[in-house]
């Protein structure tokens, strides 16, 4: 079905429309884009896709009269909350706590246009408004917080943000199936159902992937739950917290998990087990939703929004990765089991965009969040379906995992024939470490060197973005993330290709400095490294504590929290610049004080290496 309107932001737009009330009103501290990529249009067009009449409230003003709030009016069913694609916090904030000067998802780039945590101040001031009308948190910031939680930017432990939002209900992960859940249970027990005393909290428990809070844990007896820590048992002790972890991170690692409780004072957040992944045909009928593929109108005189122009020409093939690094929150909120679109579906989506009127011939990115998971899973599903493991190829690859690269050759070949596609660019990174099984026959069997030749030859655009992320050891296995000798192992391969087919291409490493397990002298040694290889960062990533991951809660706690150690962390601004400026050993002006940090750790055979001719 072709749509010929964006979901109305304006009561004009509603009045159009013949609107007296819209059914359900979605907040979003990010400018309205109508593009499978952007949450709120996602979950907008999927609730309108169920009859339901849904408006759009971008970026509302919370600073003044509140009227941003109320021009749209009141709802019939409920406010829907989410701060965006990203982390409120890690959208204004650098990891030095410096407010950020753009923002990629506001018109013009331009920042100020949400608050911090936006998802509590955005339910409160609802809440306020319209006491009668419920309100439902979703998105990455909800979905991440769901729990007590490490907040890098108060240096606190933050209670659920059910709690500090006064939110009814909270939506976590991919929120497509459970909000038509939440819907179907509004439309049999009524619009106020979520707001009285004597809610149907059983009839609740059986809606997988929400969040709620209950006064007592009577109405538990039937589920079968684990309880956690409590608020109070963590904020008196950090084992508590990072045993709360573990539990949190394996239960999600299921395939589908139990309910999780959690005591505040006299209350309970009650968290139920996620839905299975979606398979490809409800993968499919979601980007087959009618978006219009552009920002709102509203937005023309405001300049471009650079988070759209960025992927206006990308294809998300895939959700879901089985990668598992620490400090990700990707598997976390989207799920460590993969669901891959039909390739009817994909080719759809590349003939819709190569006939858009402003299309220029290249597909920007044919990915996911890992470009080279498509349509991979595991071998034995009910194998998969008990194992708590963060991922499927660290320490090494699954045996029972298929990671056949031949479905996305012949993807990219069906994707070629399209007269109007000139370039088609991975641009999503890909997981090298999977073109190194310790099963030579396996990597014939699955097509790892056809793949990798395939991307570095054609898919490239001449820079090929791959993230080793750092060359010790010990901070790798910390990540989660497979020994540099893999990278080493592919730089040689992408060189091997580069020189059989006269290409003059350049491999791209990401590195993070400052992550759990770093110190001075790991960054030392990643700094010789980058000399080695002759290649210099032209921009290095400061590990930032996100809430609900592994190497956050490692920061936090100081231990790891599946094997008890003690892990260093670089947690003051100074240590942490510090560590950054490693990887820009190479600029004259750093080279000094980066000797005498040496000096003072009575490692002048690094600055040996580093510095000698």
């Amino acid at each position: 079905m072709k749509s010929t309107n964006f979901l109305p932001i304006t009561k004009e737009e509603m009045n159009k429309l013949a609107w007296k009330q819209a059914d359900i009103i979605i907040v979003t501290g990010d400018a309205y884009v109508d593009h499978p990529s952007f949450g709120a249009a996602v979950i907008g067009r999927v609730i309108e896709s169920h009859g339901y009449k849904v408006a759009i409230l971008p970026q509302p003003n919370w600073q003044d009269d509140l009227r941003d709030f109320k021009k749209l009016g009141k709802p019939k069913y409920f406010f829907g909350v989410t701060a965006g694609n990203m982390d409120s916090m890690l959208n204004r904030y650098t990891a030095n706590k410096r407010l950020r000067s753009d923002d990629a998802y506001t018109p013009g780039g331009k920042a100020g246009f949400r608050p911090d945590y936006a998802s509590v101040v955005y339910s409160n001031i609802l809440k306020k408004l319209y006491p009668d009308v419920p309100v439902i948190l979703g998105g990455i910031e909800a979905s991440m917080r769901r729990f007590t939680h490490y907040d890098y930017w108060s240096d606190s432990l933050k209670k659920s943000i059910l709690i500090d939002s006064k939110a009814d209900l909270l939506v976590y992960g991919m929120g497509e199936k459970p909000i038509v859940d939440v819907l179907k249970f509004m439309q049999e027990n009524g619009t106020d159902a979520l707001l009285t005393d004597n809610i149907n909290h059983n009839a609740l428990l059986n809606i997988n992937q929400i969040g709620f809070i209950l006064n007592d844990n009577k109405n538990l007896s039937s589920v079968n739950f684990i309880e956690l820590n409590s608020h109070e048992e963590q904020l008196k002790s950090k084992s508590k917290f990072a045993a709360n972890f573990k539990i949190i991170e394996e239960n999600s690692n299921l395939y589908s998990g139990k309910t999780l409780i959690e005591k505040y004072d006299e209350n309970y957040v009650v968290i139920t087990g996620q839905n299975e992944p979606l398979n490809t045909q409800e993968l499919d009928a979601v980007y087959e939703l009618p978006f219009l593929r552009s920002p709102h109108p509203k937005y023309l005189k405001r300049g471009d929004i650079p988070a759209f122009n960025m992927i206006k020409n990308s294809i998300n093939i895939h959700r879901g990765c089985f990668g598992g690094c620490s400090f990700c929150t990707i598997s976390a909120h989207q799920g460590k089991f993969v669901s891959s679109r039909s390739k009817e579906s994909i080719l759809n989506e590349v003939d819709i965009i190569s006939n858009m009127p402003d299309f220029g011939g290249t597909i920007s990115d044919l990915g996911g969040p890992s470009a080279n998971m498509y349509r991979m899973q595991g071998i034995d599903i009910q194998k998969c379906k008990k194992c708590r493991k963060a991922s499927c190829i660290y320490p090494e690859i699954c045996v029972n995992l298929n990671f056949d690269h031949e479905p996305m050759l012949q993807l990219y070949s069906e994707v070629k024939k399209f007269s109007k596609v000139k370039h088609i660019f991975i641009g999503s990174g890909i997981r090298y470490d999977m073109f190194f099984p310790k099963d030579n026959e396996k990597a014939k069997e699955y097509k790892v060197y056809e793949y990798a030749k395939k991307v570095i030859q054609h898919h490239t655009g001449g820079r090929l973005k791959v993230a080793p992320e750092h060359c010790s050891d010990d901070v790798l296995k910390t990540m989660r993330k497979p020994s540099f000798k893999l990278y080493n192992q592919f730089n040689s391969l992408f060189e091997k290709i580069c020189r059989d087919n006269n290409l003059k291409y350049q491999l791209i490493p990401y590195f993070i400095s400052a992550h759990p397990g770093c110190t001075i002298n790991d960054m030392a040694e990643l700094a010789i490294e980058t000399k080695r290889i002759h290649y210099h960062p032209e921009q290095v990533q400061t590990f930032t504590p996100t809430p609900m991951t592994l190497s956050t809660t490692i920061y936090y706690t100081g231990i790891n929290p599946y094997t008890q150690n003690r892990v260093y962390t670089a947690r003051s601004i100074q240590d942490k610049k510090q560590q950054n400026l490693f990887l820009f050993w190479h600029q004259a002006e750093n080279k000094r004080e980066i000797i005498n940090i040496l000096n003072r750790n009575n490692r002048k055979d690094l600055i040996q290496k580093l510095y000698n001719k």
